[in-house]
């Protein structure tokens, strides 16, 4: 089959080499040609595990194509997926404008009956406005679709490849069930489905799952902090919970709150299209305004140890994106905290296996980045865990309690255990314990 991707960011092209893997032809498509020529050297523009190496493999097969035409994209191609951004707007609402832009790129070059699908998060309704931009435009036939990405950052190709479940938000003609099942049977050999529905509810799924998961971070993190208050250990807690089937262990790990591109936008378009519809999303709003209060009341910590005064203290940190295994620093915890950290006059030395590039973007000069994780404890006076990666669960604590100026560990991701840090000799702040 010949599928365009308009759109080459996390989405767009995890969605069009994954595809291209299974034998599709497909052209990726992108304005920024700086992008797209990085992406015919075999380079992708982000990281993202085993990403690389299917660009590589597409493109020496013949499969996987980059230009920036994409109206001649689109001429070739039976399924189009839009995967542009929609970033926040300040209001919280989506920012439509590359999706709109890219339907009219669409009607330019649509020949023939073609299957054009929303795969970028976009409000319920969405739909509705690219059929009109490229109905206004355009007399060819084509069906509009939602459907929605469910790929999490750091494992996306494992997630397209072996998906959950694949939804389908059409009007009911027969064509896209039978185009749609074509393209995705090849990921579905373990009897996962292909969900078609109508396409509102389509649009409505994708936000009320990321909903959900970032409900269950907020929660967990409600619950570290009422432990800390009553003297409970939140790790027991979880495991109670945990083991409750209809509950799950997924997602229920107390820490600084979520971060990325999905989670802190979709909570926050899904509570402006609730309030724009006259509903007032009262557990949605609890848990966004929880999970900005998740990172201050980790600041809190430090500041109570240094009895309100980090002027002048330098503080190691290690990991600055918003999650392992890649190198994402939107909305990332980390970031919060330096700025609190910077703004109240102290010093932070830097280190992160893949984001560093992106964060030296942001700081500049103002941090200090190391390439080595021990390099930042030199000369600092504690040390701070923001990202939850491998190479952090178990480090030389002899090695840190030499280099520090005092065995001090803020653990916003509760790698390490009290009893294990105390035996060592340190004092350890993390979430949910009893103080």
């Amino acid at each position: 089959m010949k599928v365009a991707i308009l759109g080459t960011g996390y989405v767009g092209l995890v969605t069009g080499t994954c595809l291209a893997a299974m034998g599709n032809t497909v052209y990726c498509c992108d304005i920024d040609e700086t992008k797209v020529a990085m992406l015919k050297e075999g380079k992708a523009p982000f990281y993202e595990p085993g990403l690389e190496v299917l660009i590589k493999t597409g493109a020496e097969k013949g499969h996987l194509n980059f230009t920036t035409d994409t109206a001649d994209a689109v001429s070739k191609s039976e399924v189009v997926f839009i995967a542009v951004g929609t970033p926040p707007k300040k209001d919280g609402s989506a920012n439509l404008q590359y999706v709109k832009e890219a339907a009219k790129d669409i009607a330019r070059g649509i020949k023939g009956y073609t299957i054009i699908a929303d795969k970028s998060t976009v409000p319920i309704g969405t739909a509705d406005v690219v059929h009109d931009i490229i109905a206004n435009e355009t007399d060819e036939e084509f069906s509009i679709i939602s459907c929605p990405e469910f790929l999490k950052e750091g494992d996306a190709v494992n997630d397209f490849m072996k998906p959950d479940r694949v939804v389908v938000g059409y009007d009911g003609d027969t064509r896209v069930e039978e185009i749609m099942s074509e393209l995705f049977t090849p990921f579905l050999r373990t009897g996962k489905p292909v969900l078609f529905m109508d396409i509102r509810s389509a649009e409505m799924t994708k936000y009320a799952a990321n909903c959900m998961l970032a409900t269950k971070i907020s929660f967990i993190n409600e619950m570290a902090n009422i432990c800390e208050q009553v003297g409970a250990d939140i790790t027991n807690v979880r495991r109670g919970m945990g083991t409750d089937r209809r509950i799950g262990f997924e997602f229920l790990h107390p820490g600084l709150g979520y971060g990325g591109s999905c989670f802190p936008k979709d909570v926050e378009a899904l509570i402006y299209r609730a309030k724009e519809v006259g509903y007032e999303p009262q557990l949605l709003q609890s848990v966004n305004t929880l999970n900005s209060y998740q990172r201050m009341r980790f600041i809190e910590k430090i500041l109570a140890y240094y009895d309100g005064d980090i002027k002048g203290k330098t503080f190691a940190l290690w990991g600055l994106s918003f999650k392992p295994r890649t190198d994402d620093i939107r909305m990332a915890p980390a970031m919060s905290i330096i700025d609190y950290l910077l703004d109240h006059g102290a010093k932070v030395k830097a280190y992160d296996p893949q984001a560093m590039d992106n964060i030296k973007e942001v700081y500049g000069d103002k941090i200090e980045l190391c390439h080595k994780s021990y390099d930042a404890l030199k000369g600092a006076d504690s040390l701070v865990v923001s990202t939850e990666w491998n190479e952090f669960r178990t480090p030389d604590f002899e090695r840190i309690k030499t280099l520090l100026g005092e065995a001090v560990i803020f653990d916003g991701r509760n790698l390490y255990t009290h009893k294990n840090m105390k035996r060592r000799g340190f004092k350890y702040f993390s979430i949910g314990f009893g103080i």
